[in-house]
């Protein structure tokens, strides 16, 4: 303060200049930490290694066992061989950003499924990487998530689950999902995906991202469901689209297109060949008749 009083004691303009001169220091010390920092995080061998490797195709291992928002010990298996896809995510409960996007866009997605509601054709479990983490902190989690679903959160099957480290290496190991543990900063870096597994625990597609699109959700819960869900114009549209990792979604797949426009045409002209053959009976019978 004495410093400051005798700077204003002087020439005004001059103090005002050593005062912004002093802010603008601080301020490029401040940058220069925080730039020093994401280098350091940025140049950390383990941190490199964050990735996601596809076992598309892969079982999961059902009997790996965890505890639900209540404190019951449950068993994966509990929530397979129900005839319904599981959507499958990895988070922590804690997590100050990444983890929430990636539930808020899911969430999202989910509300825009309109007719499907999460337990009549589909299941929705979320794991922590945290093996910290506690029932009661599941709980909360589970509560702001059901409660923001509306009407659609009425008896969902949402679960949220916390388990200690080797079950939760297992699962992730199943799965490809490659994470760490930052000491410095408390925190997981893990990459931002979900995971579609069918009713027997068979990995069916990766959906990457912070968002996701409602239509890319339907298709990977269709193809996950291996046609026990969705109608048949979704069937149909999943017939002629394909999931392109580049475009993070579904896009139309020529080939089947062209397939299904040709069965269309076909089915068209022996529908109008059968009409034409019906009409020429009727004018012939009608002609003999009035003969």
């Amino acid at each position: 303060m004495a410093m400051f009083s005798a700077m204003f004691a002087g020439n005004k303009n001059s103090s005002l200049t050593t005062v912004a001169l002093i802010l603008m220091t601080g301020l490029m010390l401040m940058g220069l930490r925080q730039t020093t920092q994401a280098q350091a995080l940025r140049d950390d061998p383990e941190l490199k290694k964050i990735d996601v490797q596809e076992h598309l195709g892969d079982t999961i291992p059902t009997n790996l066992q965890f505890v639900d928002h209540m404190g019951n010990k449950v068993n994966l298996n509990d929530f397979f061989h129900k005839g319904k896809p599981v959507i499958l995510t990895l988070n922590y409960y804690r997590c100050p950003m990444l983890c929430t996007q990636e539930l808020n866009g899911l969430a999202e997605a989910m509300m825009q499924l309109k007719d499907w509601t999460p337990g009549d054709q589909y299941q929705v479990v979320t794991i922590s990487i945290d093996p910290t983490e506690t029932p009661e902190l599941a709980d909360s989690k589970r509560y702001r998530y059901i409660s923001s679903l509306g009407d659609l959160g009425q008896n969902a099957e949402w679960h949220f689950l916390v388990g200690d480290q080797p079950q939760i290496k297992k699962l992730a190991d199943a799965v490809g999902f490659k994470y760490f543990y930052i000491k410095e900063n408390k925190q997981f870096a893990h990459p931002a995906v979900i995971f579609l597994l069918s009713d027997k625990g068979v990995i069916s597609r990766y959906l990457y991202g912070l968002s996701y699109k409602p239509r890319d959700l339907r298709l990977a819960l269709v193809q996950a469901g291996d046609g026990k869900i969705g109608t048949t114009v979704d069937k149909l549209i999943l017939y002629c689209c394909q999931y392109d990792p580049d475009a993070k979604g579904y896009v139309l797949f020529a080939q089947h297109v062209m397939t299904l426009g040709g069965v269309v045409t076909l089915v068209l002209m022996v529908v109008f060949l059968i009409f034409m053959f019906v009409r020429y009976k009727v004018r012939k019978v009608a002609h003999h008749s009035a003969a």
